[in-house]
């Protein structure tokens, strides 16, 4: 028997060899209640993963034998009786640990990525294992599979077009006002699946965070292709300029909404960046919008998939800023309505609602709130892993800890990202109905970023002050005529939600 988990869901999983099946090998997929008693997990994410599971073994039919058990080990036994069974590397060090226990599983190599995990090792030790950096990477991984390539040099002449994909949201407009992304249709197995989780809420056998509403992302790989057609047809062209930009009413303005497909093994990578090059040398979508998709997927996906395997297990204790705060019942909660502060509120009553946000409001409001107010980075982690639909082990685990939370001390990025109220304004429509100001540190209108921004730097300026890149801030810190003042308010804050 083939084992297909709930994340290698598309055709490319079935293709015979390297550790594939044969056209006629039997197929196993389980469903193991006990992930979701382990972690408060969304309610929507919980709904997405298991109406992707039970659609695809839907479509294969008789081939797949699909279990409900209790554990993946039960399943197993009641499936397979012993027989040898593959596998197709899992994603995440805990998956790899139970297969390797496992006598009678064979693993093989992973799919659903460009890189072998291997040839990044490689790449990796030769560039002595420590200055692994993302922009270094994804000039390899376009020569390598001669992405947006004109001959040995990038296209348009520059590999990095993010100057030409940084700008403010438009002030005149509540919305990017382009088409809107691709929505599925529930059925009968949305039905299902919603009436289970129901049922298991009820029994108190498990306990969900969040909002179950109209399922909003894929679920079968003809969805996965319809948002990703929706997306090079309609909201590319527009997709550049505006990708770090926040607006309060337009949460997914042109981002794709691809990624729970592309982490659900529904679309394959190669494709996607592949048919985003075709958009641009047809002429039906410009570079820079071209490049920032591809970058997502090609650089940064897949760094960030390489990272996992590269760092190991132990990467997850990193914690160098000695962050121990736990996480408030409010956020746990997703209890927007508790926030005053209107960038948080908005952001975290999107995820709330839907299991997802952008990239910006994810590292820039949330995990910006998070690293200031010293929260446990483990935690956190564990925490965009259980709320937002895309989120996986192998996803969050370096995004948090290395990129959002600092906590690895710059393995992976060369600061740790995280700003005063400044940078929210210019960047969203947020701060102008706040009751906070985002200039004012202090005083009854205090922006908690600004303020909290200021009180980071001066917890850790003996660490930062040698960082090139926040050297200059730090220094700073002496002629802020306010500092006792932020500090004493900030202790004073607590878990308080701002």
């Amino acid at each position: 028997m083939h084992w297909l988990f709930g994340d290698q869901l598309g055709p490319h999983f079935l293709t015979p060899g390297d550790g594939g099946p044969g056209r006629d090998t039997p197929l196993l997929m389980i469903e193991a209640r006990s992930v979701f008693r382990r972690r408060r997990f969304h309610r929507a994410k919980a709904h997405l993963v298991l109406s992707a599971m039970r659609h695809r073994a839907a479509e294969l039919g008789d081939r797949v034998t699909y279990v409900r058990s209790d554990t993946y080990r039960q399943g197993l036994d009641r499936a397979a009786h012993g027989r040898p069974v593959t596998v197709h590397h899992p994603t995440s060090h805990a998956a790899i640990r139970l297969m390797r226990a496992l006598p009678q599983v064979t693993v093989g190599p992973a799919r659903g990525f460009l890189v072998p995990t291997a040839d990044f090792a490689a790449w990796a030790d030769g560039h002595g294992g420590k200055r692994l950096r993302q922009e270094d990477f994804y000039h390899w991984v376009r020569r390598e599979h001669d992405l947006l390539m004109e001959g040995d040099r990038p296209a348009g002449g520059r590999w990095n077009l993010d100057h030409d994909n940084r700008e403010p949201p438009p002030r005149d407009t509540a919305s990017l006002q382009v088409p809107p992304p691709y929505r599925p249709r529930e059925d009968a197995i949305d039905d299902e699946v919603r009436h289970d989780l129901d049922r298991w809420e009820k029994d108190g056998d498990v306990s969900f965070a969040g909002r179950d509403g109209p399922r909003l992302f894929p679920a079968t790989r003809r969805e996965a292709l319809r948002a990703l057609r929706r997306f090079l047809d309609d909201r590319l062209v527009t997709f550049g300029p505006h990708e770090d930009a926040m607006l309060a009413s337009d949460p997914v303005m042109s981002h794709s909404l691809l990624s729970s497909s592309l982490n659900l093994g529904l679309l394959d990578p190669a494709e996607c960046v592949e048919q985003a090059e075709t958009a641009w040398r047809t002429g039906r979508a410009p570079l820079n919008s071209v490049e920032g998709f591809v970058r997502q997927i090609a650089g940064w996906r897949e760094y960030v998939w390489q990272l996992y395997w590269y760092f190991g297990d132990g990467y997850r204790h990193s914690n160098e800023l000695g962050h121990t705060t736990p996480l408030p019942g409010w956020w746990n909660d997703l209890d927007a309505d508790a926030v005053r502060a209107n960038c948080l509120r908005t952001v975290l009553a999107q995820v709330r609602d839907t299991g997802w946000t952008h990239h910006i409001p994810r590292l820039m409001i949330l995990g910006s709130h998070a690293l200031q107010r010293g929260w446990d980075p483990a935690a956190v982690t564990d925490w965009f892993h259980r709320c937002f639909v895309d989120g996986y082990d192998w996803v969050m685990l370096p995004n948090v800890v290395g990129m959002s939370q600092y906590a690895d001390g710059g393995r992976m990025t060369t600061k740790p990202y995280t700003s005063g109220g400044a940078y929210v304004n210019r960047m969203s429509d947020f701060c102008g109905p706040c009751v906070h100001r985002p200039g004012d540190r202090t005083g009854e209108h205090a922006c908690p970023y600004t303020a909290g921004y200021w009180a980071f730097l001066d917890r850790h300026r003996d660490l930062l002050a040698g960082n090139h890149r926040v050297a200059r801030p730090v220094r700073q810190l002496d002629r802020l005529t306010d500092l006792a003042e932020v500090r004493a308010q900030e202790h004073a804050r607590g878990d308080r939600p701002p």
